[in-house]
């Protein structure tokens, strides 16, 4: 009967100490309990990450704008802008769209959804 006592007197014997339970308890304290534990800041560290994805995006948005920006603070880039999104045309002129079957297709299929 002694046999299986001193196999857990071997494996309780660190714990008598004090210093260790107290090192122990403050483990556990900072991994679960704490508003600075491991889990939040894990969480806090993917926020960030998902954060950062979103800066670099919109300042690919920001780049994108400024150099449309540059180009329309001339005449001839407002004029190429009106010409290509608005298919505006000057007076004297005609103007003759070519459209491929397949984006007429797309075309219609937009306008049925």
């Amino acid at each position: 009967m002694e046999e299986p006592q001193k196999k857990y007197k071997k494996y309780l014997k660190p714990f008598k100490n004090v210093f260790v339970l107290i090192l122990l308890i403050f483990a556990i304290w900072m991994l679960f309990f704490d508003s600075n534990s491991w889990f939040i800041h894990n969480e806090l560290n993917e926020n960030i990450e998902k954060l950062e994805e979103e800066k670099e995006y919109y300042e690919g948005e920001i780049e994108k704008d400024q150099k449309e920006i540059k180009e329309l603070s001339s005449e001839e880039g407002i004029e190429k802008y009106g010409r290509e999104h608005y298919k505006m045309k000057k007076e004297d002129e005609e103007i003759y769209l070519i459209e491929y079957e397949d984006s007429i297709a797309k075309q219609k299929k937009k306008k049925n959804d």
